[in-house]
């Protein structure tokens, strides 16, 4: 993994030597830009519109246009001691439970591992949240941004996920449409926690996967053979007018599939045939007690006996 950040956790007067490195990764497929007329990608060129030239990275600052066409002009190191990023450190502000914090805060994770001599006090703090059930809760800046940070316990491991401040999310009061305090049907509302149950399971990350990447990496594959590949368009939904139905159909739709047993099956002829005769039932334990006479009547006697009936 390649290092992204280097420098310390504080809480208190303990000091936890660090390294960052990212812990998830963009795999989208990129595409380029490509003139149609003639196959060429195209190239993006940093060009000054008054000096006509192409600019180099080295020749390039930063500043902030506070009116039209005028600007402050920052370097690097200006950037850096007003972010903080200068002292490299991550200060544990307050330690609080995850549940409190909503998944709306959280951006991007990232996995710490100790540097230098900091093993020792790194297991101290990853011991110490895990039997408290604590998170940490600090401010850092990587690459020149500013942020909240949350650190917590990811396997044996110290992970850091950058959040949001309050006052970059957006008030739910800005989105437009939402419903009022219109009454749910209770059928509905029923139907509905049942289709939830149904269709409720253990989160098990393996299952999901990418299935537009997988179908363009499966597109891309048969144009560069050559084929022609002709995408069907998709059907696109039309609104549900009856609610009800489309919540039984739901229903109806992943519901698990019972397969009762049949029993054995009936015997065909031959197997009549060879059906040995019924044996004599076994004496139960009190019939055994009893002393009863529980023997068979003779297979002879029934016969004669028959045969005196018949005359």
């Amino acid at each position: 993994m390649h290092t992204v950040w280097k420098g310390a956790i504080s809480f208190g007067l303990v000091h936890v030597p660090v390294k960052m490195f990212s812990a998830t990764e963009d795999k989208d497929i990129s595409m380029r830009y490509i003139h149609k007329e003639c196959g060429s990608p195209l190239s993006y060129v940093r060009k000054c519109p008054v000096c006509d030239k192409e600019v180099e990275w080295e020749e390039i600052g930063k500043g902030y246009e506070y009116e039209k066409g005028k600007f402050v002009m920052f370097d690097k190191e200006e950037l850096e001691q007003v972010s903080g990023q200068a002292d490299k450190n991550i200060v544990i502000l307050d330690f609080v439970d995850l549940q409190e914090i909503d998944p709306i805060y959280f951006q991007k994770t990232y996995y710490l591992s100790p540097d230098q001599a900091g093993s020792n006090a790194y297991k101290l703090l990853m011991n110490a949240m895990k039997d408290t059930g604590k998170i940490g809760i600090a401010q850092i800046s990587i690459r020149s941004k500013s942020s909240l940070a949350a650190i917590r316990v990811l396997d044996e491991c110290l992970a850091v996920e950058t959040m949001f401040y309050p006052d970059e999310i957006r008030p739910i009061a800005q989105v437009p449409n939402l419903p009022g305090q219109e009454e749910v049907k209770e059928k509905e509302l029923t139907m509905a926690k049942m289709l939830i149950e149904q269709l409720s399971t253990p989160f098990d990350a393996a299952k999901y996967t990418d299935q537009y990447r997988e179908r363009l990496l499966d597109l891309i594959q048969h144009k560069v053979a050559g084929e022609e590949v002709r995408v069907a368009p998709t059907q696109p939904q039309t609104n549900v007018v009856d609610l009800m139905a489309a919540l039984q159909a739901s229903i109806e739709a992943v519901k698990p599939v019972v397969v009762t047993d049949p029993g054995p099956a009936a015997p065909g002829p031959a197997a009549a045939k060879k059906r040995p005769a019924r044996k004599p039932a076994a004496p139960t334990a009190q019939q055994a007690a009893a002393g009863d006479d529980i023997s068979p009547t003779p297979v002879k006697k029934r016969r004669s006996t028959a045969k005196r009936n018949e005359t």
